[in-house]
């Protein structure tokens, strides 16, 4: 896929912001486990949360594929100022500008689409990760309300003070006719009565991102919550996936170019035994290996968005690119960090970052398990 005059310009722009106000600072935030509310704050300035939202409800009027290129520019500096604007828009925005009622996208679309707010996606469960169609959060209707009784785990952008509401999966009832169990989305707001929000998660990597584990204890929230169809919740959220999956390699990619970026700036400083190490042909390989891998990645993910943007069935594509990123992301921190030798340990060095946060990247948003799953089964297997 060539990228359009547009999406170019869009690259550049969101390139030079990485590197001159994300890459100077954001080592600090990770060390501190801090949120960095100011780059988000100018990420909304610059419209990136707002890519594929309509003009008619504050965005950009853009498609999904520029999304996925701001994401791949800022997951070459840092994953968690990219996982943040990816889950704020593929988790948070897009099952309102998909699903979402007209009065719906109205009251929530323009203080999203301005990085305002953050929106979170309740479908993970202590029990339900993979089979997220497991889901035991229930919702009763009662006197014009929905009640909302269930946790969710691992939640992003959940607990920020910006965070206006998380849309959850819930089971509302029983098919008549199967006898299946009816799975429905509803948007709860932050400080609704009865939805807490637990400690921040002390988590291994992604460590300037917000992460949370959410309770609701007799929630209640009015009926026209509902977002989409009654029954199709489960449904929506799987399409929503299939979308996210594309941005994740994205950012996947990112990550994997950024690691190659680092090493080959590392290999022409090191000095060692009287020369640089990247004379070193076994250094060589290493860094033509990681290129080789990104490069593979990124044809991969443009595959799938180019199908994605043509209204093509991509679901197939969307788990290749997942599944080939996240390696390629995992693989390339792990031989940067060896390039880098101690100071690849280091969490002030970009390298020693991706080491830690890469590993999500395989789990998040499907699992290279379910990834290879969805894979064979566009086979006929």
């Amino acid at each position: 896929m060539q990228l359009s005059e547009e999406h170019e310009a869009l690259r550049a722009t969101v390139e030079e912001f990485a590197q001159k106000e994300v890459a100077p600072v954001i080592a600090d935030y990770y060390i501190r486990e801090e949120f960095p509310y100011d780059l988000v704050a100018t990420m909304g300035e610059m419209g990136l949360f707002g890519l594929p939202v309509p003009e008619e409800y504050g965005g950009m009027g853009g498609d999904y594929v520029a999304l996925c290129v701001a994401l791949e520019e800022l997951g070459r500096v840092d994953q968690s100022v990219a996982i943040t604007l990816e889950a704020g828009v593929s988790l948070g925005i897009m099952p309102l500008v998909r699903f979402g009622s007209d009065e719906q996208k109205q009251r929530w679309l323009p203080d999203l689409a301005a990085g305002r707010a953050l929106g979170g996606f309740g479908l993970t469960e202590a029990g339900g990760g993979s089979d997220a169609g497991a889901t035991r959060t229930t919702a009763k209707q009662d006197d014009g309300d929905w009640v909302i009784n269930g946790s969710k785990a691992f939640i992003t952008n959940s607990g920020t003070r910006i965070t206006s509401h998380v849309t959850v999966t819930a089971v509302t009832g029983r098919d008549e006719a199967s006898g299946k169990r009816e799975i429905s989305a509803i948007l709860v707001p932050s400080g609704t009565k009865g939805f807490t929000v637990a400690p921040s998660y002390s988590k291994v990597g992604w460590n300037a991102s917000d992460t949370h584990e959410l309770a609701f204890d007799d929630c209640r929230v009015p009926e026209e919550n509902l977002v989409g169809q009654r029954g199709k919740g489960y449904g929506q959220f799987l399409s929503i996936l299939d979308e996210g999956r594309v941005a994740i390699a994205a950012l996947s990619v990112g990550a994997a170019q950024g690691c190659v970026d680092e090493s080959v700036r590392y290999a022409r400083e090191r000095q060692a035994f009287g020369a640089a190490i990247g004379t070193y042909q076994s250094i060589q390989f290493k860094i033509a290996e990681m290129e080789t891998r990104t490069v593979a990645a990124r044809l991969a993910w443009h595959d799938a968005a180019e199908k994605m943007a043509a209204g093509k069935p991509f679901t197939k594509e969307a788990s290749i690119a997942k599944l080939l990123s996240s390696n390629a992301a995992m693989d390339n921190a792990r031989d940067a960090t060896q390039i880098f030798g101690g100071y690849g340990f280091m969490n002030e060095y970009p390298v020693a970052r991706h080491y830690r946060d890469s590993k999500i990247l395989e789990i998040g948003e499907g699992t290279s398990e379910v990834q290879k799953m969805l894979i064979a089964k566009r086979l006929g297997l």
